[in-house]
């Protein structure tokens, strides 16, 4: 996946989240001083919203500053070396880039190849996002279930190694990226995305299995990018 100028996405945030604390001791803010709007500095810096947000969730991971959800961007304290608390992995996005193009394909090998009690097992998983919805660990914990699932249902060892992996890259930016950007419409929408993609798995609808969950991933990523 390329970002902006051609460079790959999970090194643009670091270089972002630099520029920032650039632009932090160039002004000489101060803690608790409110950088430019997100619109505002993402267009002075010439970058995607979605890699912004990136530098923001591994800044303040680092220290450096608050994200106020609602309200705007903070200086948290004194400016830490360049990129300080930025993850070295692949960035939020880059993983839900890499999860649409491997997950769908999960999804209609599902549909094609799922036995009775694959399909149990992903229903189980589903009843269970839909009862733990107020409590967002356990439900977390039910989505990465259904995934799973679905995986298995492909039969395919390799593919279910490969989902695991992808969804072990969610690290502390992902869920921090999540806390402050995720919206109520989007964990409703969630739900019924994957009501909708265990709808077609159960019949058999490979390419229906397979937009739905393209469909899923790609409203998670407009929803958390702001675009």
């Amino acid at each position: 996946m390329q970002g902006e100028g051609g460079r790959p996405e999970a090194r643009l945030y670091r270089l972002v989240a630099e520029r920032i604390e650039l632009l932090i001791r160039q002004e000489g803010l101060a803690t608790g001083a409110r950088l430019p709007a997100e619109r505002e500095l993402a267009a002075s810096l010439g970058v995607s919203r979605a890699s912004l947000r990136e530098a923001f969730v591994a800044l303040e991971i680092g220290g450096v500053i608050e994200v106020r959800s609602g309200s705007g961007v903070y200086v948290a304290g004194r400016p830490a070396l360049p990129a300080a608390g930025v993850e070295s992995g692949p960035g939020p996005f880059e993983v839900l880039a890499a999860r649409r193009v491997v997950e769908a394909e999960v999804a209609a090998r599902a549909a094609r190849n799922g036995s009775d009690s694959a399909l149990d097992a992903i229903l189980a998983a589903l009843l269970e996002m839909e009862q733990t919805y107020a409590d967002p660990a356990c439900h977390e914990m039910a989505d990465r279930r259904f995934h799973l699932a679905l995986a298995r249902a492909a039969g395919n060892s390799a593919l279910v190694a490969l989902v695991e992996y992808l969804w072990n890259q969610r690290g502390a930016m992902a869920h921090r990226l999540k806390h402050h950007y995720r919206t109520e419409e989007l964990g409703k929408a969630t739900l019924a995305d994957h009501r909708a993609i265990f709808s077609a798995v159960a019949a058999r609808d490979e390419a229906g299995a397979r937009q739905a969950m393209r469909a899923h991933l790609a409203r998670v990523h407009r929803t958390l990018s702001g675009g």
